[in-house]
């Protein structure tokens, strides 16, 4: 074994070098990244770095004499169901050479975690092309939430849109049916939200500023439309990125989202409604990686279509996917 030197690709701009490690040798621990920065055997450019540094195309990374570790045999994947299949690629609303769009229908998780079996990211296999790389998630949304959700093709392109997602540089919409109608009827929430307990049964709940665990949570909100005083449309943008964020903030307006199974209480499950969480991830307005911004929308749900029925709302027709610029 020798030293030999890596030279950063198009793809990779703008991922960490313990990532870019772990990538193109997986067997290589964090422990063991963070020593060979801190001795100097890894440089960038003939530079000293250390493990969080963001790598740039080009550049020319040092790597040190290494041990190929054998992959054992169980990670090899096994194909993925043929139904599977047919259910991941049915989702797609949009994909190109860079993102996929899926349209995730309510009650599917998009990761696992104790007692589910069937979640997005194990169907991901289903949608790559040849010898691709296994497309990423790039952001989540709530298991009982429908929508979009956007995947990447290849990690750089997952690097460059979680930057865009950190950044704030994506603009995204929700639509929900609240009973009740909110006062005023359009303006910001700004209501810091705090995460009770662990695992499965953890909530988030308004918080108090000076609660310690309290952290900055703020959203946008608008009624479309309103049957009464009893159900509203509301377009919500969230400002923030806190788990539950836009149902604990519905429910701090006092009208919590129709069916909520976690927020809201009685008052959000009247009776003669599907008892189905009404939040639906509408629109995404994204930068796309190769230039200029994507905006795609996605249909509602099918019980959703059925409460503006009843209700009276027009939610319209669905735009197509829209690339601009670039």
């Amino acid at each position: 074994m020798s030293v030999v030197t890596l030279s950063v690709t198009e793809d990779e701009a703008g991922i960490r070098l313990d990532r870019y490690f772990r990538r193109h040798y997986p067997h290589l621990t964090q422990g063991g990244l963070q020593k060979l920065c801190r001795t100097g055997q890894i440089r960038v450019d003939g530079r000293r770095v250390e493990a969080s540094t963001r790598l740039e195309p080009g550049q020319a990374v040092r790597v040190p004499p290494i041990p190929v570790a054998a992959k054992p045999a169980r990670d090899v994947p096994r194909p993925l169901d043929e139904r599977l299949v047919r259910e991941i690629r049915g989702m797609v609303i949009y994909q190109d050479a860079q993102v996929i769009v899926l349209n995730k229908p309510a009650g599917l998780a998009v990761q696992g975690g104790p007692g589910i079996t069937r979640h997005v990211d194990m169907m991901l296999d289903g949608l790559r092309e040849g010898d691709d790389p296994r497309p990423r998630l790039v952001h989540r949304i709530d298991r009982d939430t429908s929508g979009l959700l956007l995947l990447a093709r290849t990690p750089g392109v997952a690097a460059k849109l979680a930057a865009s997602f950190r950044g704030r540089d994506v603009h995204k919409v929700y639509w929900a049916v609240v009973v009740g109608r909110p006062d005023p009827q359009s303006g910001e929430i700004d209501q810091p939200l705090a995460r009770l307990g662990v695992g499965p049964g953890a909530i988030t709940v308004a918080a108090d500023r000076s609660d310690k665990d309290a952290q900055s949570a703020r959203s946008a909100y608008q009624v479309l439309d309103s049957a009464g005083r009893r159900f509203s449309w509301l377009e919500l943008s969230p400002l923030t990125g806190r788990t539950h964020q836009l149902r604990v903030h519905c429910e701090s307006l006092g009208t919590p989202i129709l069916g909520d199974p976690k927020y809201g209480g009685e008052a959000a499950h009247p009776s003669g409604f599907t008892d189905q969480l009404h939040l639906h991830a509408r629109m995404l307005d994204i930068p796309h990686p190769a230039g200029g911004r994507l905006i795609v929308a996605a249909e509602l749900p099918a019980h959703m279509r059925g409460t503006f029925r009843d209700l009276g709302f027009t939610p319209g027709s669905t735009p197509a996917p829209v690339r601009r610029g670039g």
